[in-house]
Formats: structure tokens, C-alpha cells, sequence
């Protein structure tokens, strides 16, 4: 029994002394419970909105005072003319308009039903669908205040029209996130193992005494991968465009150089884990654990960003995913040019770089 004993304290001890195994036990659990609280959200907070007042009067004065002053809303911005809408959605940052037609506080007093017609951007139908609630809510309120002390009943009309989705189907959201959590796993895990795999096997030497510089390593770890991931990409969006009847409104060219952008970015990430990692199955997890739940929390796949708390906002901007999400939908569902999405790519271009500049300091770093 003390044998046992001591075999057990020894065991603690491994443990105890081992932080991998510790973040493992402890961090991993807590990060997850922070993520899937914070993150995993069916309600709306600061959203940004644009307003387009044809009237200008009194009642919409109120109306948007108070849709202001709700943490539902940021009213971002304020149109003047009718052609600015599609090019406010186009950019992505507005997520609905408010149009309140000539005449409101007019056609109120008349008891002729003035109209509030909320536009969303439907590319997230969950999203689209609440922002339409909660303005209803909004407005059925303010109705009801003015309502109070009078005998006369005020009614205000509230229309809803989607863009971009104008059915709500749900596949036009999943289909782009799932295609980047597919293309960022797969691609960062396949090449996250390739370094590794070499130290295990005994290869390693044989690179480590070879004419060849870090980058070329690098570099002919990951054009292999970039071939076979490509091929992916083109077998994920054909599915998506003859079984899901995804649509694709953009040029197939441009969405092509974006989905290789990205796969190469993937892939640098993954080589920048095998680099850092010792053997095979801490790459696995650090890629598995690592990128799964930011990939498919943080990126704006399933859950709006906007809702989420300023640190995870902050944080969202680090993770790739994210801004080729951005840009699928932008290509696939809006149908914008280069010159509405080259922030983002060139934020992918940078996070690449990036990567295999660190790759190759680090693999310097063990050829020393």
C-alpha cells in the first residue's frame, strides 16, 4: 500500500510539475465557461444602425432618441439620400436602416399610419431577424407612451425587408462559416503535424545538416498542402453552389484568390504550431484546442460579434476566420468588388506573413 502510495504522490507530482497538463485541467475548462458565456448569445447589444429621416419632425426625433438610447443600438450613421443604402450594407459595418417616410409626425396626428421600414442585412438571418423584433418592440412602446393620456389611438406601421436573404435561409450563414472552419482545421492540422513528424521519426537531422534555409523548408512543407487544400476549396464550394443553392453574386475569380489567401494563411498557422511543438499529439491538441473554439466562437459563424463583450470584440480581430467570413459573405451574397474588401484581405495577407516570418525565426532558433 505505501508503494502505492508513493507511486501515486509521484504521479501528482508529474502532473504538478507539468503546465501543459495543467492548462489542460484547469485553464482550458475556464477559458471554455468564459467563451460560452460571454459569447454564445441569442440577443443583440450595440448593433450598428443607420438612419434615413425623410421627415425630420418631432415624432421621429423621439422615435430615434429612444432606439438610441436602448443598449440594442448604436446609430452609426445618418443618410441623406436613397442611393447610399446599398453601399452602407456593401461595406458591412451597418446592419440595418431605418427609413421613416415624409411627413411622420403629420400623417400620426391624422391617423393615417405613418411607416418605419427597417432594411437588415439578411447575411445572418438569426441576427437580421431580432434587430426586426427589437425596433418593432421599440416602436410599439413609444406607440403605447403616446397612446396613454389621449382618446385618439396613434398607430405607427413597422415593415420589414431583408436584403441580401430575403428568405431568411439559414444555409447562406452556415454555408460560409462552416467552409472556414473546415478550410482553417484541416489545413492548420495537417501541416501543424509536418515538423513534428520529421523530429519523431528521426528525419529531423537530415533537415537540420541540409543546404536548405528556413524558409525553403517552410516553404516545401507547405506548397504540397496548399495544392490539396485548394482542391477542398473548390469541391466545398461546388457542393455549396449545386446541393445548397448557395448563390455566388461575385466574381468566382476574386472569391478563388481569397479562398488561396486564406488556405495559405491556415496553413502558415499550422506550420508556425509545428515549429513550437515537441511531437505530434501536442500539435494535434494545441490545433484542436487552440483553433476549433475561437474559430467557430469568435469568427462571427454562429454568434454576432457586435453582441459580444468589448475584451472577445477585441480579441475576434486576431483570428483569421473572422475576416474571411467577412469576406465570403461579402463576395457570395453581396456581390462586392476588391474595393469594398480589401481591409480585410489585406489584414489576411499581413496575419500570413506574419506567420511564416515567425515560423522561420523559430525554426532558426532550433537549427542553433
Amino acid at each position: 500500500m505505501k508503494l502505492f502510495l508513493g507511486f501515486v504522490k509521484k504521479e501528482f507530482y508529474h502532473i504538478l510539475r507539468d503546465r501543459r497538463s495543467l492548462f489542460i485541467l484547469f485553464g482550458m475548462p475556464i477559458i471554455q465557461i468564459l467563451l460560452f458565456g460571454f459569447a454564445i448569445t441569442n440577443e443583440i447589444n450595440n448593433v450598428n444602425i443607420a438612419i434615413f429621416d425623410h421627415s425630420k419632425d418631432i415624432t421621429t426625433h423621439e422615435i430615434i432618441n429612444k432606439i438610441s438610447a436602448s443598449s440594442y443600438f448604436s446609430i452609426n450613421q445618418l443618410i441623406v439620400n436613397e442611393k447610399d443604402i446599398e453601399s452602407v450594407f456593401k461595406k458591412g459595418k451597418i446592419k440595418a436602416v431605418l427609413i421613416f417616410e415624409k411627413d411622420f409626425n403629420k400623417k400620426l396626428i391624422t391617423n393615417k399610419n405613418p411607416t418605419v421600414q427597417i432594411i437588415t442585412d439578411a447575411t445572418d438571418p438569426n441576427t437580421a431577424n431580432t434587430i426586426s423584433n427589437y425596433v418593432n418592440a421599440i416602436i410599439q412602446t413609444y406607440v403605447k407612451e403616446i397612446n396613454k393620456d389621449t382618446p385618439i389611438v396613434y398607430q405607427i406601421n413597422a415593415q420589414s425587408h431583408m436584403v441580401y436573404n430575403p428568405e431568411l435561409k439559414s444555409v447562406f450563414m452556415f454555408v460560409p462559416g462552416v467552409m472556414t472552419v473546415i478550410l482553417m482545421l484541416v489545413s492548420a492540422m495537417m501541416t501543424s503535424i509536418s515538423i513534428t513528424r520529421e523530429k519523431e521519426l528521426g528525419t529531423m537531422e537530415i533537415l537540420l545538416v541540409s543546404p536548405l534555409k528556413p524558409i525553403q523548408v517552410i516553404a516545401g512543407k507547405v506548397i504540397p498542402y496548399v495544392f490539396l487544400s485548394v482542391i477542398n476549396a473548390i469541391v466545398i464550394i461546388v457542393l455549396s453552389i449545386f446541393i445548397f443553392k448557395m448563390p455566388v453574386q461575385g466574381s468566382l475569380i476574386l472569391l478563388g484568390f481569397e479562398s488561396v489567401l486564406f488556405i495559405i494563411t491556415a496553413l502558415a498557422l499550422g506550420i508556425l504550431i509545428s515549429t513550437v511543438s515537441a511531437t505530434q499529439q501536442t500539435a494535434m491538441m494545441i490545433s484542436l484546442m487552440g483553433l476549433m473554439l475561437p474559430v467557430i466562437i469568435l469568427s462571427g459563424f454562429i454568434f454576432p460579434i457586435d453582441s459580444m463583450p468589448l475584451p472577445l470584440q477585441i480579441i475576434s480581430n486576431i483570428i483569421p476566420a473572422k475576416w474571411f467570413i467577412i469576406i465570403l459573405k461579402a463576395i457570395m451574397l453581396k456581390g462586392v468588388g476588391i474595393i469594398y474588401i480589401w481591409k480585410e484581405t489585406l489584414i489576411l495577407l499581413s496575419m500570413t506573413l506574419f506567420f511564416i516570418v515567425l515560423s522561420t525565426k523559430k525554426y532558426k532558433i532550433r537549427l542553433e
